[in-house]
């Protein structure tokens, strides 16, 4: 983990475009979250694999021109100094929460705040949008992602199990919610 010296947080512009897929970096995966609904409440448990393997992510191929300056979405970039080393993509979506549509931190990086610097980020957007709160969607084998949002203070709203029916590998979509 490389230590955050001269961190900031800037949206995208221009400039930033051609940087904006490097924090995509390849992901841990441990084990998967098996969750379960009782008294109108999820809850889950996690079930870790003996052995871990990775898993990647293709980079985002989008026209990231939408979201500059845009009043419905916005991609906010994390630098050390001038490599970027982390983003977060939120969108206003039709029930008044700021959907993030992606947040990554390049591997060195990460347990070093990054995340947690780019969810405020997006708090604060949202809030300046009269929003309700953040959701986001996430695969239940994607452990180290889920636990990372229940520290940030995300509950578990929803399951899918038929959302990811084309992707042999992926069981379910979890469905994360912070309210203000």
């Amino acid at each position: 983990m490389e230590e955050a010296k001269n961190i900031t947080i800037k949206a995208l512009d221009e400039y930033s475009i051609s940087v904006v897929n490097e924090a995509n970096n390849p992901l841990p995966v441990i084990g998967k979250i098996i969750p379960s609904f009782s008294d109108a409440v999820w809850t889950y448990e996690e079930q870790l694999y003996e052995k871990a393997h990775e898993t990647s992510f293709p980079d985002d191929l989008l026209d990231w021109s939408e979201y500059i300056n845009s009043e419905d979405k916005q991609v906010f970039l994390a630098f050390d100094e001038t490599s970027c080393i982390g983003q977060i993509r939120v969108v206003k979506d039709w029930n008044r929460f700021a959907y993030i549509e992606n947040i990554s931190v390049r591997n060195s990086y990460r347990h070093s705040g990054i995340g947690h610097l780019l969810m405020e980020v997006a708090e604060t957007w949202a809030n300046g949008h009269s929003l309700l709160g953040l959701s986001l969607e996430a695969q239940n084998d994607n452990v180290i992602a889920c636990r990372f949002y229940a520290k940030e203070g995300f509950a578990l709203g929803g399951v899918d199990t038929l959302k990811q029916i084309g992707n042999p590998n992926i069981d379910m979509t979890l469905y994360w919610y912070k309210l203000f």
